[in-house]
């Protein structure tokens, strides 16, 4: 069975992923021929569905905890179990205490514990929540892995389609394209940098609380760590804003002083696609299975909406008895 998969940022990589693995002869049209224009270029990376309940709905933690194992799977070593360590100013404990009501799979951990899990921040906090289950990995490097993998195994990579009725299905993983075209979908703005320092190191994503601006700081190696992310309700796709920005270098440096001297090698602003309840959904429109929605839960929720949606096309052709196309 031919397939058509539109889009090639994390969500149209994974259904094609899915789909090659249970047969299917993929082709995938997208316009840009690099990542850096889709949202999840941008993305953190964080596997954290018990962090994320904290905002989201239950469906998020159901359906994200085993993304770690559903990524090992599709590609093996580039998962990081280190957990999540959630962190909060001395002032601000009642946004901790806040945030361990909200959630599960999470430990209290003292001052020397902090200093165990992460030595560079001994000393700047008393209390922590550590959530030993999740995990991260570097998106980028995900995204070209992926990419490569799904080519070397003859999913065919074009700019554009001349005529869908070629396919027996087509998958439409376009995301913010559909903004105006898909019912309740909205685009959601994030921004981030990238810093660069020597001076602090850290194992694992840590989210720093605060009453107004929560952010998180994940490792990248070799110095290098993401700082995100705004969520601003606007479609708004300029560059990053200078509030922005400075609220990102004042959460990085009430992590650690030493972000204050760190070369900022990179911002970046992009648009997440939500529905209302910000949990993506998998639809048919006609002869188009749709997966779109995904959020702030990107690389989270991809894996197991890619199955859903797979399992949507595989459907439609067993009812139909035969593919429309060979």
């Amino acid at each position: 069975m031919r397939v058509l998969v539109k889009g090639a940022g994390v969500a149209g990589l994974t259904v094609a992923h899915e789909l090659l693995r249970r047969g299917a002869e993929v082709t995938i049209s997208n316009p840009s021929q690099n990542f850096r224009e889709a949202a999840s270029w941008l993305a953190g990376g964080m596997l954290a569905p018990w962090c994320e309940r904290e905002s989201a709905d239950e469906a998020v933690l159901e359906r994200g905890r085993d993304s770690a194992d559903r990524w090992e799977a599709i590609l093996p070593g580039k998962v990081v179990r280190n957990g999540t360590l959630v962190v909060a100013p001395n002032r601000d404990q009642n946004e901790l205490k806040r945030f361990a009501s909200r959630t599960t799979g999470y430990r209290w951990v003292e001052e020397r514990e902090i200093a165990t899990l992460e030595p560079s921040l001994a000393g700047r906090f008393r209390h922590s929540l550590f959530f030993p289950q999740e995990a991260h990995l570097d998106p980028r490097e995900v995204l070209l892995s992926l990419k490569s993998d799904l080519s070397a195994k003859g999913v065919i990579f074009v700019d554009a389609i001349a005529d869908d009725g070629e396919f027996a299905e087509i998958v439409d993983c376009t995301g913010v394209a559909r903004l105006g075209q898909s019912p309740d979908l909205r685009g959601v703005r994030g921004e981030m940098l990238y810093l660069q320092t020597e001076e602090v190191t850290l194992a694992r994503p840590v989210r720093l609380l605060h009453p107004r601006f929560p952010v998180y700081i994940v490792p990248r190696g070799e110095g290098l760590f993401m700082v995100g992310a705004t969520m601003i309700e606007t479609e708004f796709q300029g560059p990053i804003t200078a509030r922005s920005l400075m609220e990102l270098l004042n959460a990085a440096y009430a992590l650690h002083p030493a972000f204050a001297d760190a070369a900022i090698v990179e911002t970046g602003a992009g648009i997440r696609p939500a529905f209302p309840d910000n949990f993506p959904r998998v639809t048919r429109e006609s002869n188009v299975i749709i997966l779109n929605g995904l959020y702030r839960h990107g690389f989270l929720l991809a894996p197991t909406m890619a199955a859903e949606a797979a399992d949507l096309v595989f459907s439609a052709q067993t009812k139909q008895g035969s593919p429309r196309c060979a």
